[in-house]
């Protein structure tokens, strides 16, 4: 097995020969099962974003160009690159992209300001920065500048511009640090040999919850996030025929591989991109596009069933909606099926790895009372007291997890390793649950804070 990355943990080799034996690892990089995808569904439309349709043939020419592009712009194998994009055709362009020119992206939220995406520069020595050149009134451009002013490790910013707008940065420009700008559209150049590159590798980083000084990186390999993403799909039998309407923010996991747009494309379904969760347009464009799934959090939830009398918007399409997030209250569990004429699937999740679901066939009780069970069957979790033994059924406790997706460790974060994961490998999840007589977990909150929510599967 090639080693991964400096700075992470990888699971033990006991453990890696049992994932491999059980078919959860299949050693094909994301980057390389899109081009299998493109050559199996070609013609079928793999993302929507507005008026702007793109097949699965074109994104994998995009990505193929793109990633020859990052190459001649500098970007080598294993280097860093924070993407913070909104849900846009060119955040699923360039993360594969970045895969196959044998870059790590770590996924950002558009939201983050410099003190968090300077911590990330900082933390993974990331050598680029994608991002659009301003957004919602925000200079990104501005804020990357100065990180790179300040810090030896950014020199590569490639920015998306507005339609109809221009970079004003022009073409390719170095500032007085030594930092390139380039317009992300620019990025384009005739197709390379593949590189060879391992599954075992780490893909990408998405980053666990909380304040800056909290803020870790959650390395996920592609042989671990594949498993996850194609486990997804077979649970919630996703097709071809399947539209799965990204809501939520793209670099979150449940919106990524939950089965989110990793499932998705990984059957030849289409992918629609909304930059706003609002009803006003996300309840429109389910009706315009046959929306057939979505994942989002029950506050989004919440102001979509509210908003119902008075959009005008045909839902016939709609067969599943997942909720996760946060815990989901039965008043709010109960109107989605009557009103939304759908099916519920409860999530609790983590960046991290574990996930639980309910099925689609469990009783309506199991769905409106419980987050389901693990996705797969090599998932062991544990539900422990304050001594650290297990509790018994029904008995609060914190819910411990490992698995063939869930990280053995943060990136290059020994100290808090130390306190988040048990000697024998499993992870802290920090959340409150019991475990019914039937196997289903209910997620109550988060451990020494009963005010807070459930840990996030963004």
């Amino acid at each position: 097995m090639t080693s991964m990355l400096k700075g992470c943990t990888p699971w033990p080799e006991e453990f890696v020969d049992r994932y491999w034996a059980a078919g959860h690892w299949r050693g094909n990089t994301l980057d390389n099962l899109l081009r299998d995808w493109a050559l199996q569904y070609g013609p079928r439309t793999a993302l929507v974003h507005g008026g702007t349709r793109i097949t699965y043939a074109h994104l994998n020419r995009r990505v193929d160009r793109m990633a020859a592009g990052f190459r001649l712009r500098g970007l080598r194998a294993g280097q860093r690159v924070v993407v913070q994009l909104p849900n846009v055709p060119e955040f699923v362009i360039t993360v594969f992209a970045l895969m196959r020119a044998g870059a790590v992206p770590v996924f950002c939220p558009i939201s983050h300001r410099a003190s968090e995406v300077s911590h990330l520069v900082q933390v993974t020595q990331a050598v680029g920065y994608v991002g659009p050149s301003a957004y919602q009134g925000f200079d990104h451009t501005a804020m990357t500048a100065d990180i790179a002013a300040r810090g030896p490790f950014l020199r590569r910013v490639f920015t998306l511009e507005a339609p109809g707008s221009s970079s004003p940065y022009g073409g390719l420009t170095t500032d007085p640090a030594g930092c390139q700008y380039s317009p992300l559209g620019s990025i384009d150049a005739p197709p390379e040999p593949a590189l060879a590159q391992s599954a075992d590798q780490v893909a990408f980083f998405l980053l666990s919850g909380g304040t800056t000084e909290a803020l870790q990186l959650i390395p996920r390999t592609h042989n671990d996030y594949a498993c996850q993403a194609r486990a997804a799909a077979e649970l919630v039998s996703l097709t071809e025929n399947d539209v799965y309407l990204a809501a939520l923010p793209a670099e979150f996991n449940f919106t990524f591989g939950c089965p989110g747009i990793v499932g998705t494309l990984s059957v030849g379904g289409t992918v629609v991109l909304v930059e706003d969760p609002g009803p006003a347009e996300c309840l429109a464009v389910i009706g315009r596009e046959r929306v057939t799934i979505t994942s989002v959090v029950p506050a989004v939830a919440q102001l979509w069933l509210d908003a119902l009398p008075t959009v005008q918007a045909d839902l016939s399409s709609l067969r599943l909606v997942q909720i996760g997030g946060a815990p989901l209250d039965r008043a709010t569990a109960e109107r989605v099926g009557p009103e939304l004429g759908c099916r519920l699937q409860q999530v609790f999740g983590t960046a991290e790895g574990l996930l639980t679901l309910t099925r689609p066939a469990d009783p309506d009780e199991t769905v409106l009372t419980t987050q389901g069970r693990p996705l797969s069957p090599d998932d062991e979790i544990r539900i422990v007291g304050v001594d650290g033994e297990d509790v018994p059924d029904g008995e609060p406790g914190e819910l411990l997890a490992r698995g063939p997706y869930t990280l053995r460790g943060y990136y290059r974060a020994p100290d808090h390793n130390a306190r988040s994961f048990t000697a024998d490998g499993y992870f802290r999840t920090g959340a409150l649950a019991r475990r019914t007589r039937d196997g289903n977990l209910v997620v109550t909150g988060r451990l020494n804070d009963p005010r807070s929510r459930s840990t996030s599967t963004t």
